[in-house]
């Protein structure tokens, strides 16, 4: 199939090229912006079962108006004394200003300072209640018009303001994904042609990929907006950045596989126009695959509870399947256009290397796959244990860069009031008829006694008398591990005791929100992981025709995995001091070092058994797939890391741990499993490896036939 793919673009190249760019202008002319379907906040992808999400739609209820973002602004002296009768006077002034000339979506900024200004005078808080989410443009607007304003009115009078909380965070949470993609987006685009010009000493071998998977981002981006519309669902602003590094990860390495054997095939003596074909026909089937494993991984995504999983899976599944179509389409037919002037200026298409490094090593490992496995092995069960450590970081806060006004603010916050102050948790009570005084004081005084909770704010009693809503500030930061565990364990359970007869109980905020987060993630990763490990054996089955092979693949790259997790740990929980990594870690790097990992073992694997087929021993076909097969895996993970490896400067303490990881483990899982374990392991198994399909026993002759008529080649020179 793939051979006829080959010849049907080699002879109509330009109807190809025609074909794509057609379609990348109508779906580009007609689709809305990405931005439109993207939302930063992880709670909003809740289920609408949880605790938090119940708690929020009583609250919609209850208290219309109330229900909104909100913003906490942290005001101190910039001589650092303490605030003066004055200074208090000034702020209950600035307070009534701000409420004169508000924005509309801005409901009230409140100042009491009986209950908002610090025991000890170092800060102050006004707090401001806006009537929409804090992903709303008018809401982020009215933020930033908020930071504006106090700036001016607090100029020259020895005050300073700094604005946190809920919608503060995601305006600065937004412009720091925003800098980062475009940082993530040029690093890329750089050490993408940096490389591939250190790789083929050819501008237009280097362009090749730059050109053709941008036009597969742009494509993909406004195929994920133009669905994401037509099923009314959002995306978690992740995805732009990931979204990005993948295609240009991917879509490089698929392309090095087919530029790697077109080369090969080019320097057999193959013309220019069998040579793609025969590429194709090679590598199709890996690339088919390699893409497959991936489009699995992600898809089982949607298997999850929490939304930010299930459309993060789509969104990446689109974007895969339409590299896939343009490495098998849109790419060779510009290589059929350009033929051996793609690597021009050099002279290496002309001439194989006589000896290679990857030829020495193959010898090696084919000499003493044991000694092979035995190190390799004790390298990555060393590293794993220190996935033993992992602790899940569900703190958005410390997400944020340092610098931003948000976590600054923050800081000073915590010089005179409790961490909980930032995002107070709420504790609904709803009866079935109206509360009294007596029952809400009761039951307010309970919550208070919960070890954790630093103090409670007035009761709020809606207009029916029936809810009642108390704000609670804990003693530890709202999103502290410590803070999910209280508000979804002794406090809940506190509230339910407490409660008056007839009566129910929901707590609600964004600590509980996170505490829900968490409780979905952990059920997501139950769910997600096994199953994407089993399509990964499935698909390996397919493409080897085997059965034992596929299943110590998984296995190692699984190992793989858990030794990347482990090293991640190792270094920023142990060696930076960091008290947790991003929730989203391990499932990110599960998908991608697992997934992408698999793409490395397909490509290795299939030219393994290419080899068996061939009627090499097993050992004699593990040298030689290293050899062929070990150069293009190696560049492609070279560029794939060098490409996560961009997010290391992104800024953002999210991206600089996922950089990382995914890098580590690319590097990992390229050189170490695929390039020494699984060929050293199947010298060791040896044709038992490809039961029950062929390369258990004799080659097949059909395979040993020359790959194009007249060649006067095989598929042993290639």
């Amino acid at each position: 199939m793939f051979e006829a793919i080959g010849r049907l673009v080699a002879r109509r190249p330009w109807l190809v090229i025609l074909g794509w760019l057609a379609a990348a202008v109508v779906i580009l002319a007609t689709a809305p912006g990405l931005g439109s379907v993207t939302n930063s906040d992880q709670s909003a992808f809740l289920p609408p079962e949880k605790e938090s999400a119940r708690a929020a739609a009583l609250a919609k209820e209850a208290f219309p108006g109330t229900d909104g973002a909100t913003a906490i602004a942290v005001v101190s002296r910039t001589d650092g004394r303490r605030l003066t009768d004055g200074d208090v006077a000034r702020l209950k002034e600035l307070a009534q200003q701000l409420n004169a000339d508000k924005p509309a979506v801005t409901a009230g900024v409140a100042f009491d300072p009986a209950q908002q200004v610090a025991a000890n005078r170092e800060v102050a808080l006004l707090g401001a209640q806006f009537t929409g989410a804090p992903e709303q443009e008018d809401v982020q607007d009215a933020v930033r018009d908020l930071r504006d304003r106090l700036d001016t009115a607090l100029d020259g009078t020895g005050l300073r303001a700094g604005v946190t909380g809920e919608a503060a965070l995601v305006v600065d949470n937004k412009q720091a994904f925003a800098e980062a993609e475009q940082i993530v987006t040029i690093t890329t685009i750089g050490l993408i042609v940096l490389l591939l010009l250190l790789i083929f000493r050819s501008p237009l071998a280097a362009l090749l990929p730059l050109v053709s998977v941008g036009l597969v981002l742009a494509v993909s981006t406004s195929l994920i907006a133009t669905v994401a519309t037509a099923f009314d669902f959002e995306i978690g602003q992740e995805l732009p950045v990931l979204l990005t590094v993948v295609l240009f990860g991917i879509g490089t390495d698929y392309i090095l596989f087919l530029l790697f054997r077109y080369r090969e095939r080019l320097r057999a003596g193959d013309p220019p126009a069998e040579a793609l074909v025969a590429a194709i026909g090679r590598v199709g089937e890996a690339i088919f695959s390699a893409a497959f494993a991936v489009i699995a991984a992600f898809g089982a995504l949607v298997l999850a509870t929490l939304g930010f999983f299930t459309t993060l899976g789509p969104g990446l599944v689109i974007g895969v399947a339409v590299m896939l179509l343009a490495a098998l389409t849109l790419v060779p037919a510009v290589v059929a256009l350009l033929g051996r002037r793609l690597f021009w200026p050099s002279r290496k298409v002309d001439r194989a290397p006589s000896r290679t490094r990857f030829a020495t090593v193959g010898a090696f490992v084919a000499r003493r796959p044991v000694v092979v496995i035995v190190g390799t092995l004790a390298l990555l069960g060393g590293l794993a244990t220190g996935a033993l450590g992992f602790q899940a970081d569900y703190d958005p806060v410390r997400q944020l860069p340092p610098d931003t006004e948000a976590t600054r603010a923050f800081e000073d916050l915590q010089r005179g009031f409790p961490a909980g102050a930032l995002q107070p948790t709420n504790v609904y009570l709803r009866a079935d008829r109206p509360l009294t005084e007596v029952e809400l004081g009761a039951f307010t005084q309970a919550l208070a006694e919960v070890p954790g909770v630093a103090t409670p704010m007035p009761p709020q009693l809606a207009a029916d008398g029936r809810t009642a809503n108390v704000p609670l500030i804990l003693a530890d930061a709202p999103f502290d591990a410590e803070s999910l565990d209280l508000v979804s364990g002794p406090l809940r359970d506190a509230a339910r005791a407490a409660a008056p007869d007839g009566s129910t109980v929901l707590v609600g905020g964004q600590t509980m929100a996170y505490a829900d987060v968490r409780d979905s993630t952990e059920r997501d990763f139950s769910v997600i992981f096994p199953v994407a490990g089993l399509l990964f054996v499935l698909i390996l089955a397919v493409l080897l025709r085997a059965a034992l092979a596929p299943l110590y693949l998984v296995a190692m790259v699984v190992l793989g995995f858990v030794a990347t997790l482990g090293a991640t740990v190792l270094t920023f929980q142990q060696g930076l001091g960091r008290s947790g990594l991003s929730f989203i870690i391990p499932i990110i790097l599960y998908l991608f070092v697992t997934a992408i990992g698999t793409d490395y073992n397909i490509l290795v694997t299939a030219r393994l058994r290419e080899e068996a087929l061939e009627g090499n021993d097993p050992r004699r076909a593990a040298a030689l797939a290293i050899e062929h097969a070990g150069p293009s895996v190696a560049a492609a993970a070279v560029i794939l890391a060098g490409t996560f490896a961009s997010l290391l400067i992104s800024g953002v303490p999210f991206f600089v741990e996922i950089g990382f990881a995914v890098t580590f483990g690319i590097v990992l899982v390229a050189f170490v499993v695929s390039v020494l374990l699984v060929p050293a392991t199947t010298a060791l198994v040896g044709r038992a490896a490809w039961w029950p399909g062929h390369g258990a026993g004799e080659p097949i002759e059909e395979l040993r036939a020359p790959v194009a008529a007249g060649s006067g080649r095989t598929t042993r020179d290639a």
